[in-house]
C-alpha cells in the first residue's frame, strides 16, 4: 500500500447537506471517494490510499487537474483505490463533485 498526500488552495466554498459524500465501491479496478467538510483555511486536501506502488507522479498529475476544475475550499478528499485507471478516478471525483452541488441546491 501506498498513501500519497497533497494541498490546494480553494476557492469555491462547498455546502454539505449531508455529512459526507461517498461515491464509488472499493473493489477489484476501482476505487472510492470521499468528500467531507473540514477546517482547513480555505484549502482542499487529497490523501490517497492505494494499492499501486509507484504511480505518485500520475496521481498527481490527475490530482492537481481535479484542483484546477474544482477548487474546493475546507474540503478533504480521501481516495480509497485498488487500481483504477486515471479516467476512472477522474470521473469518480468529478461524480464526487456532483453529488455534492446537487445537495448544495437542494
Amino acid at each position: 500500500m501506498e498513501t500519497l498526500e497533497y494541498r490546494f488552495n480553494g476557492t469555491r466554498a462547498a455546502r454539505f447537506a449531508d455529512p459526507a459524500v461517498l461515491v464509488g465501491v472499493l473493489g477489484s479496478g476501482n476505487l472510492e471517494i470521499l468528500l467531507e467538510p473540514a477546517a482547513l483555511d480555505g484549502a482542499m486536501t487529497v490523501r490517497i490510499v492505494t494499492a499501486a506502488r509507484g504511480f505518485g507522479s500520475i496521481w498527481e498529475a490527475v490530482i492537481a487537474d481535479f484542483a484546477r476544475r474544482h477548487p474546493l475550499r475546507d474540503v478533504q478528499v480521501s481516495i480509497n483505490d485498488a487500481g483504477a485507471t486515471p479516467a476512472v478516478v477522474s470521473l469518480r471525483l468529478d461524480q464526487a463533485v456532483e453529488t455534492l452541488l446537487a445537495g448544495d441546491r437542494a
